[in-house]
Formats: C-alpha cells, sequence, structure tokens
C-alpha cells in the first residue's frame, strides 16, 4: 500500500512539474563546456521534461552539428529561466537519447 501511495505521489508530482514548464536539460562535455552540466528551467517549450541540445538536434535535423547545439542552448537561455545549475549527469543525458560521445 506505501508503495502504491510512493507511486501515486510520484505520478503527480511529474505531471505537475510538466505542466508548470520545468525541465531538465543535460549538455554532454564539450570543447567549451568539458565538465558538462545538468540545468533545470522554467519556462521552455518543445521541449522534452529531460532533453538535451544533442538531442534535440537529433531529432530535428537528424545529427548533431556545433552550430545547431549552439543554437538549443542559446534558444533555451533566451527563452527559458534557469532555475538551479548542476552536475552533468551520464544517466540523465543516456535517457534524453542524444547521441553518446564516449571520451
Amino acid at each position: 500500500m506505501k508503495l502504491l501511495l510512493a507511486l501515486a505521489v510520484i505520478v503527480i508530482a511529474s505531471i505537475g512539474i510538466w505542466l508548470g514548464g520545468v525541465r531538465i536539460i543535460v549538455v554532454q562535455p564539450i570543447g567549451a563546456l568539458p565538465e558538462g552540466t545538468t540545468i533545470v528551467v522554467a519556462g521552455v517549450g518543445n521541449v522534452r521534461l529531460i532533453d538535451s541540445p544533442d538531442a534535440m538536434c537529433n531529432r530535428h535535423q537528424g545529427g548533431v552539428s556545433l552550430l545547431c547545439r549552439a543554437a538549443a542552448l542559446g534558444a533555451i537561455a533566451e527563452n527559458g529561466k534557469i532555475l538551479l545549475r548542476l552536475p552533468y549527469s551520464e544517466t540523465l543525458f543516456r535517457i534524453t537519447g542524444g547521441p553518446f560521445r564516449d571520451g
């Protein structure tokens, strides 16, 4: 019974976060950002709950380029409000479906 209640709370909280416009954006380590980062933003449209610039580029253009990655990050920064900055999470990045680069 406690497990079912906990699951219901998680589902309701997730729906509330989604409807509230809060998103998790994961930026894979790249030259300009060698450590990578995970940011929690609000007010960004057309973005999945957990997403990355690489996954966005892959979905819309069929591949990732530096120009597309920069444009995606710029749109997120311009249209959203950064609520929290966290360290890069490989697990979250893999959830986004973005192409993973080893090394």
